[in-house]
């Protein structure tokens, strides 16, 4: 094949002499107006923008749990500082023997079982008659055993006749005005011997407690027309033409000052079976209604502003810490155990008493929880025995 013939051509490479052609600039235009345009200009890329992140569902549930959390424990510290300038003010008024005559505590209330004795005094500044009065209205005790989840309650009559320490033989109530809360403890550990806790208080301000968290439910068992005491009228012409105090059968919401005229009501005259040994069952609903609501969830988030308040009636060697382990043990337990002391009545150098009978004994077993509840002998109107 000649030359001439190839297939193909070939091509000088290399660059072309002379200037390079370029692309002219766009030529400015000019606006309606006249003006002249700035030139066009590329701006560049920019700063780099992110893409915006969304927060998904769980993690903002999450945040919100965390945040709740968090004031939860804000409100809680606050709820227990409140609740122990109380307490600490409480404690201050307690004697040191008053303390001394206490059977120390086992552990923590929350974890062991332990006995804290109520002395409720029936001194009322409003009631000339009863004013200067130190005497224990309402005795009361209290068992409570976590690890079984059961609270015992254990009412003592005022009347009991007891041997008060260095005193003879007495009502059992006397004590209290006699020697004051040391004297108190020591009367009554006779009777139970493991006493690890007192709470002395005062009626005159209780009902300010139970105001305070808001009243308390009470299911009456039956209709009350009280004997006349604390006339209500400032008269003494009316207060002799007022019946008395007057209750309706079933639950009912009570305020303070309405809780502690019913659980000191002594006489029914509706009911000619009741005495103070009925009084004493009334003022167990009324404190386990209290202890109950304290416990709620309600009152738990008042406690910033009425930890203070709730305190303030009481005496007490209990601190801020063991009185909310009280109150968990309570929210926790599941199983309640009533009982009361009691006997004959019987007259001893002109006075009336009860004389204990012998099923006191079994009865403050059960209380204890050594053995099983029985109930007062049939027919017993003062009887002891629990429910």
């Amino acid at each position: 094949m000649s030359p001439q013939d190839k297939p193909y051509r070939v091509y000088r490479g290399g660059r072309v002499k002379g200037r390079v052609p370029t692309v002219q600039k766009p030529e400015r235009t000019t606006s309606r107006d006249g003006r002249r345009r700035p030139p066009l200009r590329y701006p560049g890329p920019g700063a780099k923008q992110r893409p915006k992140r969304r927060i998904g569902w769980r993690r903002g549930v999450l945040l919100a749990l965390g945040l709740l959390f968090v004031l939860l424990i804000v409100w809680v510290v606050l709820g227990f500082l409140a609740v122990r300038k109380g307490a600490e003010d409480a404690n201050e008024r307690l004697g040191p023997r008053a303390r001394a005559a206490l059977e120390p505590q086992d552990g923590l209330v929350l974890s062991h079982p332990s006995v804290t004795l109520l002395l409720g005094t029936d001194h009322a500044a409003y009631q000339r008659a009863r004013k200067g009065f130190r005497r224990s209205d309402s005795i009361m005790l209290i068992r409570t055993d976590p690890g079984r989840g059961r609270i015992g309650y254990l009412t003592i009559p005022r009347d009991l006749r007891v041997e008060v320490p260095g005193y003879g033989f007495e009502k059992i109530n006397s004590a209290m005005q006699i020697g004051g809360p040391a004297l108190a403890i020591r009367t009554i550990r006779q009777i139970v011997p493991e006493v690890n806790h007192v709470v002395v208080v005062n009626f005159d301000a209780f009902k300010e407690v139970i105001d305070k968290v808001g009243g308390v439910t009470i299911d009456v068992p039956g209709p009350i027309l009280s004997n006349k005491f604390d006339c209500p009228y400032p008269t003494q012409e009316r207060c002799d033409r007022w019946a008395g105090w007057r209750f309706a059968k079933g639950k009912q919401e009570m305020d303070g000052r309405r809780a502690l005229i019913y659980s000191r009501i002594r006489e029914n005259r509706l009911n000619p079976a009741e005495s103070d040994i009925t009084r004493g069952r009334r003022q167990q609903d009324v404190m386990q209604a209290l202890l109950g609501k304290m416990a709620s969830f309600g009152v738990f988030m008042k406690l910033p502003f009425i930890g203070d308040d709730l305190m303030r009636p009481l005496t007490t060697d209990l601190s801020a810490g063991q009185f909310l382990q009280l109150a968990l043990v309570q929210k926790r337990s599941n199983r309640e155990v009533r009982c009361r002391l009691g006997g004959t009545p019987q007259n001893f150098g002109g006075g009336s008493f009860i004389q204990l009978d012998e099923e006191a004994r079994r009865t403050i077993l059960a209380f204890r929880g050594q053995s099983a509840p029985q109930p007062p002998l049939p027919g017993s109107t003062f009887g002891s025995g629990c429910q």
